[in-house]
């Protein structure tokens, strides 16, 4: 499933998940521009990819802010050419009981893991829309499914991102353009790690008995993103180990 030719930014490509797949898409070929609010991380990320072989520009960017997010495009149209693969994967996640949520713990949450994909999508699309063909990524969660206790910010962000994902779906299916879901289950990365989640217990009470690993949402990923899912739009693919089935 070549990417060769192609050119995909990966939002929160600095580690975890984003890190996985921005390795993943430059093994089949894409040239791929880190996006991510921790402009040194981005930049391991892109060095790290380079050394395994694959093309990679770092960009320092905020995804809830217009104006960054079009310098950033800017700098990965010059260096790597216009986009038609865009991973919407940077995310915030918090606990916090519904009576102690406050507005701005509310807003936060929803400016960097809803408006962000919007924002970064409105920008991204016109160069699919020039090319006629174009893949978008977002990444939701299990906890859309499953609900979550003490996460109503979360769960409610991410909810709409698989809205969100369905409505560019049907608006885009005449474009060329697919818009799917990926909604990661337990996965081991420094967030969850720094979370009051117990990931040997959940994992243990899991079906598969492990935690999922950033490669599992990056091999999705990838299939989403080639010729080969050219049929499948308005989807989410559940990477989650069997804990939450569908």
């Amino acid at each position: 499933m070549s990417l060769r030719g192609k050119v995909a930014v990966v939002t929160g490509g600095a580690r975890g998940i984003g890190r996985g797949i921005g390795l993943r898409l430059a093994q089949d070929g894409a040239a791929v521009a880190v996006w991510d609010v921790d402009g040194a991380g981005a930049r391991a990320a892109a060095d790290a990819i380079a050394q395994s072989g694959g093309a990679a520009i770092a960009c320092a960017a905020d995804i809830r802010s217009p104006d960054s997010i079009a310098a950033a495009l800017a700098r990965t149209r010059s260096e790597l050419g216009s986009v038609t693969i865009l991973v919407n994967n940077a995310g915030i996640s918090g606990f916090c009981a519904l009576l102690d949520l406050t507005e701005e713990m509310w807003d936060r949450m929803m400016q960097v893991n809803l408006k962000g994909p919007f924002l970064c999508a409105r920008a991204i699309v016109p160069d699919m829309l020039a090319a006629g063909w174009g893949r978008i990524v977002n990444i939701s969660s299990s906890s859309t499914q499953s609900g979550a206790r003490n996460m109503s910010h979360y769960v409610a962000s991410k909810s709409g991102v698989a809205g969100f994902t369905k409505a560019l779906a049907m608006e885009f299916a005449s474009k060329g353009i697919t818009v799917n879901a990926i909604a990661p289950g337990f996965v081991d990365t420094p967030m969850l790690r720094g979370s009051p989640v117990n990931i040997e217990a959940a994992a243990a009470a899991s079906p598969m008995g492990r935690p999922g690993q950033p490669e599992d949402i990056a091999a999705a990923c990838s299939y989403l993103v080639s010729e080969a899912a050219g049929y499948i739009t308005g989807q989410t693919i559940s990477v989650n180990g069997g804990r939450y089935l569908l």
